[in-house]
């Protein structure tokens, strides 16, 4: 079991580059305004995913696309300071890495991004396949190309069956954009988070009515995961009892961006360790609600670090 309590938290999906103005209001359009300060940070919901475990005390690696130029050496400098293995990055000859400009309006608690989501290519299932498996204990797929990420997952599921229950490796899956494709992911994951943007867009009004109405889209055995923001979160496992954890607003709001993220990292280090459902949920409501509390993610360390 120590053996298994060492391996790393894979997350695969988006890395890109993140330009934060931080604004007193939200600008009107076609006017001139400062800002009270602007940074770059690494984004991408996988890439946020591997900061905020590493933050928790969890060995994590990252896998995605980047392309080289002073973008990915920028990204490349800040997991090595995160302490993120980068050994299974991707390496494409075509397209540039994405960056996103975000606004982030602490007075409102709002965050918004414009993602240039580049003609980057994705991940592929061949790609996916030099990795060795061996290493993990948990692999994180954040929804993207769905029909490649469904054969990885198929890769994952065929390394699993060699090995006895205790030594598998667990893997989830985030439903966050409210694209067709994506759905295909959902009876793949031992453990499903779904957004609130997605339970909406499917007619739901609260995260409990999601979880019971999307249930019968999950494997057998599996966990739904629903966050609601300020609402906090729900699971529904297959006991078939919703769990419910309230949300643990910050004294003052500061930066939301990267929040959805942080939650679900805190829900998957948590369950990695053994911890139980209503434990992961409680913990992700409280790690993400901290982090809106202050600019970036270091202060998790501080807080909640091993």
């Amino acid at each position: 079991m120590e053996e298994q309590k060492k391996k790393k938290i894979l997350c695969v999906g988006l890395v890109c580059l993140d330009i934060v103005n931080v604004v007193d209001k939200y600008p009107e359009e076609d006017t001139d305004s400062r800002c009270l300060s602007q940074r770059w940070q690494r984004g991408g919901n996988a890439s946020n995913s591997c900061t905020v475990l590493s933050l928790l005390g969890a060995p994590s690696a990252f896998m995605g696309s980047l392309s080289a130029g002073p973008v990915a050496d920028f990204i490349m400098a800040d997991f090595s300071r995160c302490a993120v293995d980068v050994s299974a990055v991707v390496w494409q000859m075509e397209g540039q890495t994405p960056s996103a400009c975000c606004v982030v309006c602490p007075s409102s608690g709002s965050r918004t991004v414009v993602l240039y989501d580049t003609n980057l290519p994705d991940v592929t299932a061949e790609e996916f396949s030099k990795v060795d498996l061996r290493q993990f204990k948990w692999i994180h797929f954040e929804g993207r190309n769905a029909e490649d990420q469904v054969k990885m997952i198929q890769q994952v599921v065929m390394f699993n069956s060699t090995l006895p229950r205790q030594q598998r490796i667990t893997v989830s899956v985030e439903i966050e954009k409210t694209r067709e494709p994506l759905y295909q992911l959902f009876p793949h994951g031992d453990v499903v988070f779904v957004s609130k943007d997605v339970a909406r867009h499917f007619g739901f009004l609260s995260a409990e009515a999601a979880l019971k109405g999307l249930y019968s889209r999950v494997k057998q055995g599996a966990v739904l995961v629903c966050a609601w923001a300020e609402k906090g979160a729900d699971a529904l496992g297959p006991d078939g009892s919703v769990v419910h954890s309230d949300a643990f607003p910050p004294e003052a709001l500061v930066d939301t961006l990267g929040a959805g993220d942080t939650f679900n990292s805190a829900v998957i280090y948590m369950l990695s360790n053994g911890g139980s459902l209503q434990d992961a949920l409680t913990f992700g409501c409280r790690v993400a609600g901290r982090k809106c509390g202050f600019h970036g993610y270091d202060g998790i360390a501080e807080n909640f670090g091993d």
